[in-house]
């Protein structure tokens, strides 16, 4: 089958690869119908997040069940469309059945442990994430296999085109899950730092639990002209950190926001300055706009981290955290959780997930959308794949 592989920094190729196959009784067959490139896949594309073999990207992917194992049982059958929740995970152990799929005691046992945030204790498995979340090859693939194929993939209602329902797989449980966490119930004003995907998608989210206001903050004007276009939100251009936070509380009688989101994660744009600090401090990255997120947020407000952090940092504002009474919530969205809630929001016309895609490529094409995609060439905010 043919399948993009990362074959080292900015190195991705649409190879010719075996076809996967059952190896465990839980397993399914996939035969991929729509994929997507994710901002997250750019960490591993920019060498941020080490890949040392070939391995098949991709965690946002959907498709048409081929071959189910014995175990599977009656929840999928050869024909079924369905939808994949972007974390491996097996549904049985403490964390899944608390609804934390993304901790999952099961699906990453070679890199597994409670300590987490270094480079031998992760959590749980995610497709086409690396060997340090469980080696699963990833969904920009003609085909791909699916572990634990009963708790998972969900049925898609035939009525849904692949656009209308892809985005379930990651990025809108992820923007959802910035809003949940922080508990909207109605009537908030929400900051969210990016307009990409996931920070439109949790502009959306805020909507549909209630928001007041909606702020999305970003570097790029074509990006915000696109968030103001499809989640109907208020923007603001990024100049610097002081600039934003000053703007954020004259719109809020000098508090701050209820709810401030992060949606960038450790690779924002940065400066010479920004560059030669995480350099000298053996950091990946900047913290920079988790750090514009904890002076935006009003007292006793919540702070949101859905955007990937990698390494520690030195002179995180621990003392604004305790003075402020932050609360701070972050990690793996819980996919599961929260798909069927969403595909229903979707099935019922509530929510419109397809508007953000810029770029329609068909799989021979990945190369190129990786390029644009990371580059911030052709205003592209979001490419699907067609194998």
């Amino acid at each position: 089958m043919k399948a993009l592989q990362i074959h080292g920094p900015k190195d991705v190729r649409v190879d010719t690869v075996d076809d996967p196959k059952i190896e465990d009784a839980r397993d399914a067959i996939i035969r991929v119908t729509s994929t997507a490139i994710c901002g997250s896949d750019l960490h591993i594309y920019n060498g941020s997040l080490p890949q040392p073999r070939p391995m098949v990207l991709g965690h946002e992917f959907m498709g048409i069940v081929e071959e189910v194992g014995p175990g599977v049982g009656g929840k999928l059958a050869v024909g079924d469309r369905v939808v994949v929740p972007f974390p491996v995970a097996c549904g049985h152990c403490l964390f899944c059945t608390h609804d934390l799929p993304g901790h999952c005691e099961n699906s990453n046992p070679e890199h597994y442990g409670p300590e987490g945030g270094v480079a031998t204790e992760k959590g749980g498995a995610l497709f086409g994430y690396t060997d340090l979340y469980g080696g699963y090859n990833g969904g920009q693939a003609e085909y791909v296999r699916v572990p634990y194929a009963d708790y998972g993939p969900r049925k898609v209602p035939e009525n849904l085109t692949d656009e209308q329902v892809l985005f379930l797989t990651d990025i809108f449980p992820t923007g959802y899950s910035g809003i949940d966490w922080a508990e909207v119930k109605g009537g908030e004003f929400i900051a969210i730092f990016g307009a990409g995907p996931v920070g439109i998608m949790a502009a959306k989210s805020a909507w549909l639990r209630g928001a007041a206001r909606v702020v999305i903050v970003d570097t790029q004007q074509y990006r915000l002209d696109k968030a103001k276009q499809t989640a109907n939100c208020e923007t603001i251009l990024w100049d610097d950190n002081k600039q934003v936070v000053e703007a954020i509380r004259a719109m809020t009688n000098g508090y701050g926001a209820d709810v401030c989101v992060e949606a960038v994660g450790f690779e924002p744009d940065r400066d010479l300055i920004d560059r030669a600090k995480a350099v000298i401090n053996f950091e990946k990255g900047s913290p920079k706009v988790l750090e514009a997120c904890m002076s935006a947020v009003k007292r006793g407000g919540y702070v949101t981290v859905l955007g990937v952090y990698a390494t520690p940092y030195d002179n995180f504002p621990i003392s604004q955290f305790f003075d402020k009474g932050i609360i701070l919530r972050g990690g793996q969205a819980p996919a599961h959780k929260h798909i069927d809630k969403l595909m229903g929001y979707v099935a019922e016309g509530k929510v419109k997930l397809d508007d953000i895609i810029t770029h329609r490529l068909p799989l021979s094409k990945a190369a190129h959308g990786y390029d644009i995609f990371r580059n911030k060439k052709d205003n592209c905010v979001k490419v699907v794949l067609t194998p």
